[in-house]
């Protein structure tokens, strides 16, 4: 597998595992890919029917835009759609200086969001991704946050639109991969001269989504979709638990039952190149007495990829076990003393 990028990165999202890489933790411009970031932290910190009045800079933004006039009121949302589908450099200052003030106050929560999400690698000094010496990311970086990204509906709602009419403007998506590439859902291209093309992109089948990213990438729409493909043949996710399924039982003393169910609390899938297999393990923290509630913890089920571990889910009672009944005769003997 290979890429004209100067640096990508192909990753699954719910284990976090690196199915290609190539010079992923070089730092670099990163363009509008910028944006995903500044609607993420915009939709955490805002609310999607505020009012926003558009000032001067922000109308006056150079680059992509989604043509604000100085003094034109519109929703947070309808800024959201000009910032993911259109790129507008406006929309991401309006945003910016309603949400903290200012692009500075802004750039500051960037970059509190980017500490929080292990971004180590970046730095933020804008809401657009326009050319700044203090602006940059990482491939591996721009995929930990494109999988923090995914997990917020109202992002991917938007950041998957292909077209819209909101606030009387209609707004078509840049992304070129939401009719390429088979359950394509998004997120965030971008360019500048100095930056190349810049592309972060998400795809889900099956269940399984994966985050590809390239950094100055020539040919990054025809290197996403052969990423993507690739990644999702070459990796197909094994799922080996689902929350609240029954992994196995356990052994319970002095219960009406001899065991009880012991039911995962979250799910787990790991993805599986060819010769690979996925082992579980469980792991009692000790006996069970009765009585039992459902819910309580009884240990961890433990994820292997030949003999090396890879995750781990707790076990949680699956059901009520009440002490034994006791006999006839001992109630017998408890309620009429001799």
């Amino acid at each position: 597998m290979s890429t004209s990028a100067s640096s990508a990165i192909l990753m699954d999202v719910d284990s976090g595992r690196v199915l290609y890489e190539h010079n992923a933790d070089a730092k670099m411009l990163i363009a509008s890919t910028t944006k995903i970031l500044t609607a993420l932290v915009a939709i955490e910190e805002g609310d999607l029917s505020d009012t926003v009045t558009v000032s001067r800079a922000a109308a006056w933004t150079e680059g992509s835009s989604m043509y604000l006039k100085e003094g034109e009121e519109l929703t947070l949302e309808t800024l959201l759609y000009g910032l993911l589908l259109c790129s507008g450099n406006d929309a991401a200052v309006a945003i910016a200086e309603h949400i903290a003030g200012s692009e500075a106050g802004f750039a500051r929560l960037m970059n509190e969001k980017a500490e929080e999400l292990g971004m180590t690698g970046s730095s933020f000094a804008n809401p657009n991704g326009l050319d700044d010496e203090l602006h940059y990311s990482t491939a591996r970086d721009m995929a930990c946050l494109a999988c923090a990204a995914v997990e917020n509906e109202t992002l991917v709602r938007i950041a998957s639109t292909k077209s819209v009419t909101i606030g009387g403007r209609t707004m078509s998506n840049h992304n070129k991969l939401l009719n390429l590439v088979e359950g394509c859902i998004g997120l965030k291209t971008g360019y500048t001269q100095a930056a190349g093309r810049t592309l972060v992109s998400c795809a889900e089948r099956a269940g399984q989504r994966l985050v590809a990213v390239t950094l100055q990438d020539g040919n990054d729409w025809a290197d996403h979709e052969a990423l993507l493909e690739y990644g999702f043949s070459a990796y197909p996710a094994c799922r080996a638990a689902v929350p609240g399924q029954i992994l196995d039982t356990a052994p319970v003393l002095g219960g009406a039952a001899d065991t009880v169910p012991l039911a995962a609390a979250a799910g787990f899938a790991w993805p599986l190149a060819e010769g690979e297999t996925l082992e579980t393990e469980l792991a009692l923290t000790g006996p069970l007495t009765a009585p039992v509630t459902a819910g309580t913890a009884a240990g961890e089920a433990v994820f292997s990829v030949n003999g090396k571990e890879v995750g781990r889910v707790a076990l949680v009672c699956g059901a009520d076990v009440p002490p034994a009944v006791e006999s006839a005769m001992a109630l017998l003997r408890r309620g009429f003393p001799q």
